[in-house]
């Protein structure tokens, strides 16, 4: 256990496990018999760790799968369901995953089977994304993506032939031979189909129309953070051919200069008309005062959407600004240390994914709001959101890699995923596992 317990508030910290020095990024649950098995992507190791967290305040380390050990091989993203463990395949951002421009790397996803043993997966297929391109300051191959189950895998990935990333859905019904069975795109994505003139003129990839991802499905609409483009909502009862039907565009007022995807997630509720959003804030160790400049940083969020009517999602709420700690060593976390205006903002939500294994409340949001820590929001009143809980792990002392980054050593929450029995995991950009509980 932890010496230091960070700052808490309604939060129980049931346990902790270091994962052998490999800081974890997206989680993945299913549960086989009674037991509950955690599986663990990445930041900046390729492959797989799998966890036992059947007994929450005493998680077992199973073991580590390695991915391919490319320099520039990036693997932070995972899905597992139906038996099945999906394994995203591509390359990242070299400031924040230090490789390089031209570095090799694999585009695409890796299947293995989970249901016959679910701690020794069995490979089964992978499935090639199309040519790796050097990295342009955007993840490339396979990032986000959505699988709960079933024959349809839907994918944040590039494309041969487009610029960003697009919607690619991938049809497993053999999951030995997975094959695509449909694409959408934003016309300017189509490097074919537009003029030189007429391409995005923004340098940064993140301000362009691209699928951050992932494609969340709810019924016949898959709801998709689509970067420069905002919120847009498709109608993918033909499978083979998706159509736009919705849009909120959110940027450029909110996101924007030194923060990460201008639209990072949609999720929406799925007992609700609505959805929620969020903008992507960054890493502050990734960054200094030298590197920003003093410029202004445009204001990162979580929103709450009305998808009532799916061709018109109105924002009509944001999230409340992180309850800032009253013995923490900074008045806000705009500055966090910088010694200027950082671009704070929101990073991943608890996603329930129509899962099983997964908690699934229409009244409850649980963001990893990098460091601000885990929050945890009472929605159930859409109009008027809640912050009810906080965990902000302590700084590290150590990295767990080289450390090479311009900024101090901050405390920075990745991911969470929380099981259908309301414990909390959530991983950090700089130590591991903490598991961990509401008490509201």
């Amino acid at each position: 256990m932890l010496k230091n317990k960070g700052y808490l508030k309604n939060i129980e910290l049931l346990g902790f496990h270091g994962l052998k020095d490999r800081p974890g990024f997206q989680m993945a649950m299913q549960v086989v018999e009674g037991r509950y098995y955690l599986y663990l992507s990445h930041f900046r190791h390729s492959g797989w760790t799998i966890m036992e967290v059947t007994d929450p305040e005493n998680p077992r380390y199973v073991r580590f799968i390695e991915g391919p050990q490319l320099s520039g091989q990036v693997t932070n993203k995972i899905q597992v369901a139906d038996g099945l463990m999906i394994c995203a395949l591509g390359t990242g951002i070299p400031f924040l995953h230090k490789i390089g421009w031209d570095d090799p790397y694999i585009a695409g996803v890796y299947i293995f089977d989970v249901k016959e043993d679910p701690e020794n997966p069995k490979y089964l297929s992978f499935w090639n994304a199309g040519e790796p391109k050097p990295c342009d300051n955007i993840c490339l191959g396979v990032h986000r993506f959505f699988y709960n189950g079933g024959r349809y895998v839907h994918l944040s990935s590039t494309c041969d032939g487009f610029s960003n990333m697009i919607y690619r859905i991938l049809d497993i019904q053999d999951p030995t031979n997975p094959v695509e069975a449909g694409r959408w795109w934003m016309p300017e994505q189509w490097e074919q189909g537009i003029l030189d003139k007429d391409k995005p003129s923004n340098d940064f990839p993140l301000s362009n129309p691209g699928m951050h991802g992932p494609p969340y499905i709810k019924g016949n609409y898959a709801y998709c953070g689509y970067n420069g483009a905002g919120m847009v909502i498709l109608d993918i009862s033909n499978i083979k051919l998706p159509k736009l039907v919705g849009q909120l565009k959110t940027y450029p007022l909110l996101g924007g200069k030194f923060s990460g995807a201008r639209c990072h997630t949609v999720v929406p509720l799925s007992q609700k008309p609505f959805a929620i959003f969020t903008n992507e804030g960054e890493r502050f160790p990734c960054l200094s005062k030298e590197v920003i400049k003093n410029q202004a940083q445009p204001i990162n969020i979580i929103g709450m959407v009305d998808c009532s009517d799916v061709t018109d999602p109105t924002l009509v709420a944001i999230f409340p600004y992180p309850e800032v700690p009253e013995n923490f060593p900074y008045k806000n976390f705009n500055d966090c240390g910088l010694g200027c205006q950082g671009p704070f903002g929101p990073h991943n939500l608890h996603e329930p994914h129509d899962h099983p294994a997964l908690e699934d409340r229409n009244d409850r949001l649980y963001c990893c709001y990098f460091h601000a820590g885990l929050r945890i929001y009472n929605i159930g009143d859409p109009y008027v959101p809640k912050e009810i809980a906080y965990f902000i792990p302590p700084n590290p002392t150590k990295w767990c890699f080289e450390n090479t980054y311009p900024g101090q050593m901050l405390a920075t929450a990745e991911d969470v995923l929380v099981d259908n029995r309301g414990i909390i995991y959530m991983d950090t950009f700089h130590d591991g596992l903490y598991i961990l509980k509401c008490t509201v």
